[in-house]
């Protein structure tokens, strides 16, 4: 799997956070893209759709900002969906709020298939980052979600991950 260390830029994101089972990830985004087509940012060149997620042994002293406990000691899973915007998200029925994603330093990868089982993540996890020499810096993983919509096929989602690092 290639991968290369990029800088990924500070973008200001509408997100909202989901912390429980993974099996309600889904309930979640879903409050996100109503708030997305109620608002029209259809243009995924424009208005990209990230998650944030969060690694298990992440805790919120780690550098990555208020709230990055993930609750992993419990059980629950912790993902912030994210939309990146140009404009100021006011308040709204479905608890979405306004945020930013730190400029940061990553590691770059691409996956090509379904988001339910990501072989970039474990690639740059299991095999990449032990060889590397480098480190994580803390942050939840960046998932852009390069293709969505319900006529994407799972074979055709393209995910780029990137890793924060030190």
């Amino acid at each position: 799997m290639k991968v290369s260390i990029v800088e990924f830029p500070q973008t200001p994101v509408a997100m909202i956070s989901h912390r429980g089972s993974s099996a309600g990830e889904h309930d979640s985004a879903m409050k996100l893209v109503q708030w997305k087509l109620q608002h029209k940012l259809l243009d995924q060149s424009r208005f990209r759709s990230y998650g944030l997620h969060h690694l298990p042994d992440q805790a919120a002293d780690k550098g990555a900002g208020k709230g990055t406990d993930n609750g992993a000691d419990n059980g629950e899973s912790r993902v912030d969906f994210c939309l990146s915007i140009e404009e100021a998200v006011a308040p709204n029925e479905w608890g979405i709020i306004e945020s930013v994603i730190p400029a940061c330093r990553c590691a770059l990868a691409r996956d090509i298939g379904s988001r339910m089982d990501n072989q970039a993540v474990k690639s740059l996890l299991q095999n990449w980052l032990p060889q590397s020499g480098e480190s994580l810096s803390g942050l939840p993983m960046i998932f852009h979600y390069v293709n969505v919509g319900p006529s994407v096929k799972a074979e055709d989602m393209i995910t780029d991950v990137y890793l924060p690092l030190r």
